[in-house]
């Protein structure tokens, strides 16, 4: 296991699921962490869970709402404030939407929050992951890219809303972005890869009211745990043999191809620049 003493890490989404498995690794390998989630509640009881797991790190809570570029900022800006250095990011947090939603910036939802808050919040902390090289920048994907191949003219869903497809985007956007990024931290100390978690029993989908409670019941027997679903993420984040990897893609902690129209380095440049221009960060 490896020893991250003295490391600042930052883990979204880290209120459960496969985000708080992944913040329990860190402090165990004794990494300070900072969880980010939406609830007061869930991210004290987050806190205390992870102080009763042990591990000679600890972690800390910032509150922030993805969905709201406002509020990526703001975090953004706390983080900068009270971490000198940054040596890791994991963008985790993550929805899937039955229906169609609009955020408060006019952004479709799944969109805005699978992959604009980890293209805003990259950006917006990037250059003090920079001066804290080594780095790492560990975006989690999924492979229901497979299913769902990026059509940038419509990244909003506006033609056709269908949930799953509309995720497997933005889990596309998110490998997309990771090339990209890789190539512009070239040289720089600072590696960014993405992965895929496996089919995890979470969160994920929790606001879609009664249906989604039962489809993730039915479906939780299939599932990996939180803590089977974290090992990539971790593996991705900590591995020393990875240290000079970047702009990859894993799963059960293995280097693995994504899908062709995921890996276009054209797709990947124009996603760049529009996405550039939608949360005014990332310099085109």
């Amino acid at each position: 296991m490896p020893d991250l003493s003295g490391k600042t890490c930052v883990v979204t989404g880290a209120t459960s699921g496969i985000g708080e498995s992944t913040a329990r690794a860190l402090v165990e390998m004794g990494a300070r962490v900072v969880v980010v989630g939406r609830s007061p509640e869930r991210g004290e009881a987050t806190l205390a869970r992870l102080a009763a797991a042990g591990g000679t790190g600890r972690a800390e809570l910032r509150l922030a709402d993805l969905a709201s570029l406002a509020e990526v900022r703001r975090l953004a800006g706390e983080i900068l404030e009270t971490c000198p250095e940054l040596h890791l990011l994991v963008n985790n947090a993550g929805v899937v939407n039955l229906e169609r939603r609009v955020t408060v910036d006019g952004f479709e939802e799944t969109f805005a929050v699978n992959h604009l808050a980890y293209f805003a919040l990259t950006n917006l902390l990037r250059e003090r992951l920079v001066s804290s090289a080594p780095a790492r920048i560990v975006n989690v994907a999924s492979d229901a890219h497979r299913f769902g191949s990026l059509d940038l003219d419509d990244l909003q869903s506006e033609h056709r809303y269908r949930s799953m497809r509309t995720y497997g985007r933005s889990k596309s956007a998110n490998i997309l972005f990771t090339v990209e990024l890789a190539g512009r931290l070239a040289g720089t100390g600072v590696t960014a890869n993405a992965l895929h978690p496996g089919a995890v029993a979470s969160r994920l989908g929790a606001q879609n009211g009664w249906l989604g409670s039962v489809v993730t019941g039915v479906l939780k027997p299939f599932f990996k745990t939180p803590d089977q679903g974290a090992r990539t993420s971790v593996h991705v984040a900590t591995a020393p043999e990875l240290a000079g990897v970047s702009g990859a893609y894993f799963a059960n902690c293995r280097e693995k191809q994504p899908a062709a129209p995921a890996r276009d380095p054209q797709t990947a440049r124009r996603l760049w620049e529009t996405s550039a221009r939608m949360t005014e960060t990332g310099d085109g």
